[in-house]
């Protein structure tokens, strides 16, 4: 049985493209989960655990206004930044999450398990939202799940 991370791998190499994470809310679980992979040094560059909103705006290149405009658990967000982190880790393709893991952190707009995950790759920049219902790091690990599944939907459908 081959794990989502092996099949994530072995489509990036199958494709020659490089990927690259920057994550919020998931705080690093992503990157441990494509590093699991024997090899992944061949396609994965690296990763910035943004978790700040200081080193969202200075490191990776999202906007202040958009934070402040739409707050930085937002579809906005995850895209910009997605599109910095493609920059500045020198990659084809970057996935970025944004998110409220709990059990604090909800607004009324804003629940707890509210991530926005982000993906930039040559064919543009997407997000897609989600809503988990567990405690704080089953929404990590299902936000972690949630982004993996689509980075590998979306590697099956690039030409």
């Amino acid at each position: 049985m081959t794990s989502l991370e092996q099949e994530i791998g072995n489509l990036l190499r199958h494709k020659g493209l490089t990927l690259g994470v920057v994550e919020s809310a998931t705080g690093g679980l992503i990157s441990h989960l494509i590093t699991n992979v024997p090899g992944s040094s061949d396609y994965y560059k690296g990763s910035v655990t943004a978790y700040s909103n200081e080193v969202k705006i200075n490191l990776i290149g999202v906007k202040e206004d958009t934070i402040n405009k739409y707050g930085a658990v937002s579809h906005q967000v995850a895209e910009e930044m997605a599109q910095g982190g493609k920059k500045v880790l020198a990659v084809d393709i970057c996935l970025a999450d944004t998110g409220i893991a709990g059990p604090s952190g909800a607004t009324q707009e804003k629940p707890v398990g509210l991530f926005y995950i982000g993906l930039s790759s040559p064919s543009g920049t997407y997000s897609q939202k989600h809503i988990f219902s567990g405690n704080r790091e089953q929404n990590k690990r299902d936000a972690a799940g949630a982004a993996l599944g689509w980075l590998k939907e979306h590697l099956i459908s690039l030409k």
